[in-house]
């Protein structure tokens, strides 16, 4: 059926979860009026009652109730096939979200997804990009905090910066609060898996057409240090942004001819940094003793979260800085750097980050 014609505009699969019920919530005050959308998931009834507190609402266009499972691969065939986006905030991705991104690819649906887990993007391009370009489906990965803020907030700077001159710019994170049960379990399994995280990155490498030879993109190996334009001590962070930003910038010529990227969590005070580093060493070591990992998972379940009073008082906010000197008009990096920080940064959430 062409997507025109399916009688869905946009399917949310996993609208029961914690992340679920907030993306179905956001939809609901901000999809146009006459939007053709559907909340699925496995459980009807659960779904009723998210659909039941939407209702609250004035002035939405009530979403139709789909049952799928992702243990029940025909019946995420019939959800793909039915919507012309699909979005999926089902985790962790890498156990659960390989056959919804095979039906999309299959039916030529749009695929949104929430993904932080490196391996889970490398695995899906490598097995269904070729079947999506003949579809038309466009797979598009990473599209919370992972990775939204640093893929567009290097793209504004790059912006607003020279043209046709190598570029170094250092993202620099900062976020408080307690995360969801779904990051939590996706943190915990990507910790667990470093040998298949470079497999998926090797493999992907070898399936991707190859490289400009007249760009270079590349990241940059950090070392951690006190930053002064995040006020914080900042240590290289190896989530999925980098491998996003990298790629934006291998797709696009006007990130120039010599590209590089740097990514870092700041952290106000250097004990808290310190023990940050500790504790993630400690989680990594541990993830790898399976009745352990067990042990962790069950600690938070994937549907789990913050209240929303809790909610309300986390904050995150990136920073970015540009490191090139040599340039005719070096006025012209710190007014980029000034309008790039002015625009990623909030006052409130920096106010909460500051306490931390």
């Amino acid at each position: 059926m062409a997507a025109a014609d399916r009688p869905h505009d946009i399917v949310l699969f996993g609208a029961t979860g914690f992340t679920g019920a907030l993306t179905a919530e956001y939809l609901a005050g901000a999809v146009p009026s006459g939007t053709r959308w559907a909340l699925a998931g496995r459980n009807r009834s659960k779904l009723e009652g998210v659909r039941s507190r939407l209702a609250k609402r004035n002035g939405f266009d009530e979403p139709e109730l789909l049952e799928a499972d992702v243990t029940d691969v025909p019946s995420l065939k019939r959800i793909a096939e039915s919507a012309r986006v699909l979005i999926t905030t089902v985790g962790p991705y890498i156990h659960y979200g390989d056959p919804l991104v095979a039906a999309c690819a299959e039916a030529g649906t749009d695929y949104v997804d929430l993904t932080g887990e490196p391996e889970f993007v490398d695995r899906c391009y490598v097995r269904h990009h070729a079947r999506a370009e003949e579809t038309g489906a466009r797979i598009v990965h990473a599209c919370g905090f992972d990775s939204i803020p640093h893929d567009l907030g290097v793209l504004y700077t790059v912006k607003h910066l020279p043209g046709g001159v190598p570029l170094k710019l250092e993202g620099f994170v900062r976020a408080g609060g307690k995360p969801s049960g779904g990051t939590y379990q996706s943190a915990l399994t990507a910790f667990s898996r470093p040998r298949q995280n470079l497999d998926a990155a090797k493999q992907r490498k070898r399936a991707e057409p190859p490289r400009d030879p007249s760009r270079k993109v590349h990241g940059v190996r950090g070392r951690p240090r006190h930053e002064s334009v995040a006020d914080a001590w900042v240590i290289p962070f190896p989530t999925v942004d980098p491998q996003i930003v990298l790629r934006s910038a291998r797709a696009l010529e006007s990130y120039g001819p010599d590209f590089s990227y740097g990514h870092y969590i700041a952290i106000k005070r250097l004990p808290i940094a310190a023990a940050g580093v500790g504790g993630v060493g400690a989680l990594f070591a541990l993830a790898q003793i399976p009745p352990v990992r067990k042990l962790l998972q069950g600690r938070m379940a994937s549907g789990d979260g913050p209240t929303d009073e809790e909610r309300e008082i986390e904050a995150a906010e990136t920073a970015l800085r540009s490191l090139e000197e040599e340039l005719a008009d070096p006025g012209a990096w710190g007014d980029a750097e000034r309008s790039a920080d002015s625009n990623s940064r909030h006052a409130a959430a920096k106010r909460e980050v500051e306490q931390l």
